[in-house]
Parts: C-alpha cells; structure tokens; sequence
C-alpha cells in the first residue's frame, strides 16, 4: 500500500541531498513523519497547506518501512500513518511536484484522483 507525505520545497531538497530525513517543523515537534493516505490527501493539503506553491508529493510504500510505522487516531478519529524514524530518500516509490490549480487548491495526480 502507498502512503504519501507532502514536502515543501527546501524540505524535498533536504531529502535529496542528505538522503534522509526526520521531517518537517511539525514533525520533530510531534515526534513522528506524517503520512497521508489517498483519501486523506486533499484534505491534509487543504488543512496544511493551502494556497501553497512549490510543493512535492511523494509515495512510499507500507512495507518498506517496517515496524516503525503506526497507524494512529487523528482528524476525526481517522487512522493516520505516523513514521517514527527517519524517511529514507531511496524508500520514496515516486514524486511529483503537486502544483496549485485555477481554484487555488492542490491538483493531484490523476491516479489519485
């Protein structure tokens, strides 16, 4: 199963150049990387980061990583994908920036959708 987390653009870079990483600010402060199932996505974009440019989404499979990841009650009871340990560059399945369209939210990819 995929999951996805939603970078900023530093964020993403940080990943590329040291090959992993603990997260964004609100993930060293949770103490946990965030996921987002597909369901999930739209949401976690418009409550996180709306009208935000510049952006990577990224894909990572389940199974790759292990038992440091726990699925936890969040918004509304919903079960949420929590990594606690760092996020390896080479676990990411695929990216793609996640741009903003006409009405000023997030367009996904279309197999997402």
């Amino acid at each position: 199963m995929l999951i996805y987390k939603i970078f900023r653009a530093a964020e993403w870079q940080g990943l590329e150049e040291a090959g992993e990483t603990a997260g964004a600010p609100v993930d060293l402060a949770d103490g946990f990387i965030h996921f987002s199932t597909a369901e999930q996505l739209a949401e976690t974009a418009a409550k996180h980061f709306a009208g935000e440019k510049g952006l990577v989404l990224a894909a990572v499979e389940t199974e790759a990583l292990g038992p440091a990841l726990r699925w936890e009650p969040s918004r509304g009871g919903q079960l949420f994908p929590h990594l606690y340990r760092a996020l390896r560059r080479a676990e990411v399945v695929w990216h793609t920036p996640l741009p903003l369209g006409p009405d000023g939210r997030h367009t996904f990819p279309e197999a997402l959708a």
